[in-house]
C-alpha cells in the first residue's frame, strides 16, 4: 500500500427496513453494492454518476458517517495500512484529524446560532491544536488561504452567500491538517461562474498542501477537470475506472458513454451524438439481474441478464465492468 493513501476493498452498504406494530419489515436497500478501488497519494479521485448511484453513501462511509454492512476500508498511516472499520475508539479518533469531509450543502453544514470563530475552534480544540490564541491565529490563516477577511470569523452564517459559505467549509475542513478531504458534490449548488472560483481555488490548496482529494460529483464536466482518474457508479456498482484526460477517447462502458454524450459542447454550431437512455434507474431495493445497467443498454446481450460481469483491467489504469470485453 506505499503507493495508496486509502483501499477500499469489496465494500457494501444496506440499509435494512424495520418491522412496525402489524406491519412487515420495510425490504433491504442496497446502496453500495461491492466497490473497490484505490486512492494514491496526492491525487483527485472522482466519483460520478446519476442521483441515487450511492456515491455521497460512498465518501460517508469512508468518513465513518456511516457503519459499512461488508468489506474493509484500509489507510495508509505513515507506511502502516489500517482497517479504519475495526478501530478501537481512541485510533478511530486520531484517525478523524487526517480525513475530513466537505458537504453538498453549504447551508446546512454550518450551525446558524454559531459564529465561525467558534465553529473553527471546537473540533481544533477537542483534538488539542494549540492554546486559543494560537487557534486564532490557525482560523484567520485559512480564511486568508480561500480568499475571505480574517474579521469574517467573527460573523454568522446567515450573513454569507452560498459560494462564501462553501469557502468557510474548505477552510473548516483544512483547519485540521487533514491529509484526505471527501468532497461530496462541493459546487453543485453553486452558480457556474462561482464553481470556477472554487474548483481554482480547491487545486491550489492542493498543490500547496500535497492534499488528496475524493471529489464526488454528477456533473461529469467538473469531475473531469478535477480528477486524476475517474469512477462511473451506477446502482452502487463501480461499472468503469479511467483516466480523466483519456475519458473521451478511452471510455468502453455504455453507461459512461451516455454521460459523456450529455455533456454540452461549448462551440457555436456543433453537436454530438446524443445517447438517450431508456427507462429510469431501477430501484435498489429490487436491482435487476445480472448486469445492473442491462434493462438501459442499447447493447445488452443474453448474458448481460443472467451474470453479473466483474470489474476487470482492460489496459493500463482502466478497469470495466462490461461482457463485451470478457
Amino acid at each position: 500500500m506505499s503507493d495508496y493513501l486509502l483501499k477500499v476493498d469489496h465494500v457494501s452498504k444496506e440499509y435494512e427496513g424495520t418491522a412496525r406494530l402489524f406491519q412487515k419489515a420495510s425490504p433491504t436497500v442496497r446502496a453500495v453494492s461491492d466497490v473497490s478501488f484505490e486512492i494514491r497519494k496526492g491525487e483527485t479521485f472522482g466519483v460520478v454518476g446519476e442521483s441515487g448511484c450511492g456515491k455521497s453513501t460512498l465518501g460517508k462511509c469512508i468518513v465513518r458517517l456511516h457503519p459499512i454492512t461488508k468489506g474493509d476500508i484500509w489507510y495508509n498511516d505513515n507506511g502502516t495500512p489500517k482497517d479504519i472499520t475495526k478501530l478501537s475508539s481512541e485510533e478511530s479518533f486520531r484517525m478523524r484529524r487526517k480525513v475530513q469531509m466537505v458537504f453538498q450543502d453549504p447551508y446546512a453544514s454550518l450551525n446558524p446560532s454559531h459564529n465561525i470563530l467558534e465553529a473553527f475552534d471546537e473540533p481544533m480544540r477537542v483534538h488539542g491544536l494549540g492554546s486559543k490564541e494560537e487557534r486564532r491565529e490557525i482560523i484567520a490563516e485559512k480564511l486568508r488561504e480561500v480568499n475571505l477577511q480574517p474579521d469574517y470569523m467573527y460573523r454568522f452564517p446567515g450573513e454569507f452567500s452560498g459560494g462564501q459559505r462553501q469557502r468557510i467549509c474548505v477552510a473548516k475542513a483544512l483547519a485540521l491538517q487533514p491529509e484526505l478531504i471527501v468532497c461530496d458534490e462541493p459546487v453543485s449548488a453553486l452558480d457556474v461562474s462561482i464553481q470556477a472560483q472554487l474548483l481554482n481555488l480547491m487545486r491550489e490548496l492542493q498543490a500547496e498542501y500535497g492534499l488528496t482529494y475524493m471529489f464526488i460529483a454528477h456533473d461529469l464536466s467538473v469531475v473531469q477537470y478535477m480528477s486524476d482518474r475517474i469512477a462511473v457508479m451506477y446502482l452502487g456498482k463501480v461499472v468503469e475506472i479511467l483516466d480523466g484526460e483519456t475519458i473521451h477517447t478511452e471510455c468502453r462502458h455504455p453507461y459512461t458513454e451516455a454521460l459523456l454524450s450529455a455533456v454540452p459542447i461549448p462551440v457555436y454550431g456543433k453537436r454530438t451524438d446524443r445517447i438517450v437512455l431508456q427507462g429510469d434507474v431501477p430501484s435498489p431495493i429490487n436491482p435487476p439481474s445480472g448486469c445492473k445497467f442491462h434493462p438501459r443498454c442499447s447493447k445488452c446481450m443474453g448474458i448481460c441478464k443472467e451474470v453479473e460481469p466483474e470489474l476487470k483491467e482492460i489496459g493500463p489504469n482502466h478497469q470495466v465492468a462490461c461482457h463485451l470485453y470478457d
